[in-house]
């Protein structure tokens, strides 16, 4: 189909929720390259939103899906599933944590966070229900996590929002001063993607780590955006000297196909049979994938090469603030870095896709995310430093600072 075509059936039959998208549709993909219907070249430095970890069509990666569609792709879970069981077991093998729950998106992740620290303190007898979150933070878009979610241009189109949420400043004394007898966690993101971006500081991290234990309460680190090596380490928290009680995943997980994870403590894994499920959450598929993409990160030491070109784009990145008066910083870890400008930068990350460099605005609409495949090299970062630079200049030059 021609793009004028896909956008006439896409405004005809579809619910917009996501305004006027870029006029491009993709056909295919190869590692850090992606082609459209028009047979048109991209470099992919969004990666599906920090999704497609592995590029696309990584050889082994679709050899192991291919195999898993010809035998079985769901049964349900009232019947063992192996699959299931290998991950859970790898996942725990690889990280502090002793259990896991698999669901399908990161959103269902952080829901099954909040419910089992409700379920938690409800099997202690106690009626501790609140979860503190920070503002400009980000957890989902159903309704519990919309409002756990500290932005209110969110919320507002669905208030009330459920209760039992404070979105809190990222403020220790703040933070102290919201805690009560009712709270039950204390839920971050330790980088603030669609916030912006912005990187929480070491000893703040452990402040509220610190608060939690203090307080008898359970630490959640939601790691959908920053987890699967994303940021230079497998898990995000392992740079922070800390160990949360729970942590959630999903978007890089599965490498495009839907899968998202909780993983908890053995302590605080109170549900029992009946209490929390998912009719698709950890199928043959979803698991399947997730498996494969563990093992080729391990086998190809993708989290050494997401360290040395995460230094390398953040270093071009920062070469270019300082030729342009509109660059107000450059900020992240790993392959998630933010560039922020001094204007909404919906355009300009327009312009930048038509002339070949996918990337994302976040943070109010004044930051261009950059979060490319983690098998990203040397040659595509130049190359999109090259088109993000020509496009900038542009905008730099028009005053717009």
């Amino acid at each position: 189909m021609k793009i004028d075509e896909i956008i006439s059936y896409d405004k005809q039959y579809y619910v917009n929720v996501f305004g006027d998208r870029i006029p491009i549709a993709f056909e295919k993909g190869e590692g850090c390259i992606l082609y459209d219907t028009e047979d048109r070249e991209y470099l992919d430095f969004i990666s599906g939103i920090s999704v497609c970890n592995l590029g696309h069509s990584h050889p082994k990666f679709v050899a192991a899906l291919k195999d898993q569609i010809e035998k079985l792709i769901h049964t349900s879970s009232l019947f063992y599933i192996e699959n299931q069981t290998l991950l859970a077991k790898k996942l725990c093998e690889i990280s502090p944590f002793d259990k896991v729950f698999f669901c399908n998106s990161g959103a269902e992740a952080n829901e099954a966070a909040i419910k089992l620290a409700r379920n938690y303190f409800y099997k202690k007898g106690s009626n501790r229900y609140k979860i503190i979150t920070l503002t400009n933070s980000f957890h989902g878009r159903t309704l519990a996590t919309t409002a756990a979610t500290g932005q209110k241009k969110y919320q507002k189109p669905f208030e009330p929002m459920p209760e039992g949420f404070l979105n809190v400043e990222a403020d220790i004394e703040k933070i102290r001063s919201a805690i009560d007898d009712k709270t039950a966690a204390i839920m971050i993101e330790l980088v603030q993607a669609e916030g912006g971006i912005k990187v929480l500081e070491k000893e703040f991290v452990k402040e509220i780590y610190t608060l939690c234990k203090e307080n008898d309460m359970l630490f959640i680190i939601d790691e959908v955006q920053t987890g699967i090596g994303r940021c230079g380490t497998l898990f995000c928290f392992e740079q922070y000297d800390i160990v949360p009680d729970i942590i959630t995943l999903a978007k890089g997980l599965g490498n495009g196909v839907p899968i998202g994870a909780m993983l908890c403590k053995k302590e605080v894994a109170s549900f029992e049979p009946g209490e929390h499920g998912s009719t698709f959450g950890g199928n043959l598929l979803a698991t399947r994938a997730a498996l494969e993409v563990l093992k080729i990160i391990e086998e190809e030491n993708i989290i050494d090469n997401v360290k040395n070109m995460g230094e390398y784009l953040k270093q071009k990145l920062w070469e270019l603030k300082e030729s342009f008066k509109s660059i107000v910083d450059v900020r992240g870890l790993g392959l998630l870095i933010g560039v922020e400008f001094s204007f909404p930068v919906k355009d300009m990350v327009k312009e930048l896709a038509l002339n070949g460099l996918l990337t994302s605005s976040c943070g109010g609409g004044n930051v261009v995310r950059f979060a490319p495949p983690l098998i990203v090299q040397k040659e595509h970062i130049d190359r999109a430093i090259e088109i993000f630079k020509e496009v900038v200049k542009r905008y730099d030059n028009m005053g717009r600072a």
